[in-house]
């Protein structure tokens, strides 16, 4: 359990400090990230099941088997329209996730686990909850999963970022926005609405 005093710490860091402490990390593939996601997937089940959870996904590249990924699990939560953000989120916090954003527009919650004022835990996450939509990071995954080319050329440019913006996680992720977007848009037009809520 995290306590006051080192989320106090975190928080008082400024961003190029928490860049510094947790920079970008590519590792191989591990069948442990499954593990952990069955593993977090069963703590946010029995926390939320007042709330009428609607689906939970690994995503990310740690989803992707074979795929260097930044060893952090990444999870969509998703909940029905409406769902009560201030329940949730006090919920989430309580249970050790620290809140990063809020938008009660567009109803997410984006929170972590495993950051500490050491660097990283054993074990980090990333939770995204949203009210349950059609969102491009389940396309985005299942075509990795299809098409093994896409996911190494995925790869190589992940590689690359690497090298340029290691201690600068946005520009990191800026510049894989165009690549990301595109094969979003080609797993669309194959896979039709398989995640369009019914």
């Amino acid at each position: 359990m995290r306590t006051g005093a080192e989320m106090k710490k975190l928080e008082d860091m400024t961003l190029e400090e928490l860049w510094e402490l947790f920079p970008i990390v590519l590792k191989e593939h591990s069948p442990k990230y499954a593990e952990w996601y069955e593993e977090e997937k069963q703590n946010l089940t029995e926390l939320l099941a007042d709330f009428g959870l609607q689906r939970i996904n690994h995503i990310g590249s740690t989803s992707v088997e074979g795929l260097i990924a930044k060893p952090i699990v990444d999870i969509l939560l998703e909940l029905p329209e409406g769902y009560d953000l201030d329940r949730v989120s006090e919920l989430l916090k309580n249970a050790d996730w620290i809140l990063m954003i809020r938008d009660d527009a567009k109803q997410t919650l984006d929170l972590n686990k495993g950051y500490t004022p050491a660097g990283f835990a054993e074990k980090v996450y990333h939770l995204h909850v949203r009210a349950l939509g059609d969102w491009d990071e389940l396309y985005f995954r299942d075509y990795l999963r299809k098409y093994p080319k896409a996911a190494r050329q995925y790869e190589e440019l992940k590689r690359s970022l690497k090298e340029k913006y290691e201690h600068n996680r946005d520009a990191y992720t800026e510049a894989k926005t165009a690549f990301v977007q595109q094969y979003s848009q080609a797993a669309r037009e194959e896979f039709g609405t398989r995640y369009l809520a019914k």
